[in-house]
């Protein structure tokens, strides 16, 4: 089972990194790239236990649907969204936040499954890669905006 581990350094509270984590405007404006766009569940905001959200995305050519849903919650350490309907056999995303001096750690750690023997062979050629970049994409977006002023129209409604 492929295994994505990402640290990214903050220089924000962590308070703020985590709230701008689960927030599904932050996530669809770092996705917008890939058209994605929620389709049901938690439209705007803060996601919280038990809140699912379904996106629509175009993804390795193709339109993909995916449901998650916040699964645990210890404000401000640690969240984790599940897949509950998706083309993954299974995907679980941890997101943990350690303040640091001057700082925060925000560490992903993101794991998933395809079916079949393509599917694995797939992981391993491009699949792994191409999660990595979109975790990397959204944790920039998180830094900018966490580091920056504009934090505030994403956790402040």
């Amino acid at each position: 089972m492929p295994f994505i581990h990402l640290t990214t350094f903050i220089s924000a509270p962590q308070e703020r990194i985590f709230d701008l984590a689960r927030s599904v405007d932050v996530h669809k404006n770092s996705m917008s790239k890939y058209q994605e766009k929620i389709i049901n569940g938690t439209v705007s905001g803060l996601m919280n236990v038990g809140d699912t959200v379904t996106w629509s995305a175009k993804h390795l050519f193709k339109q993909r649907i995916l449901k998650v849903e916040l699964t645990k919650m210890q404000r401000p350490d640690y969240f984790i969204d599940e897949q509950v309907k998706g083309e993954f056999a299974m995907m679980k995303h941890e997101h943990y936040f350690k303040p640091i001096e001057n700082g925060t750690l925000m560490i992903d750690q993101f794991h998933f499954e395809t079916s079949g023997a393509l599917g694995k062979l797939l992981n391993r050629i491009y699949l792994e890669k191409y999660m990595t970049e979109l975790l990397t994409t959204r944790n920039e977006m998180i830094r900018n905006l966490a580091e920056g002023n504009q934090w505030k129209q994403f956790i402040n409604q």
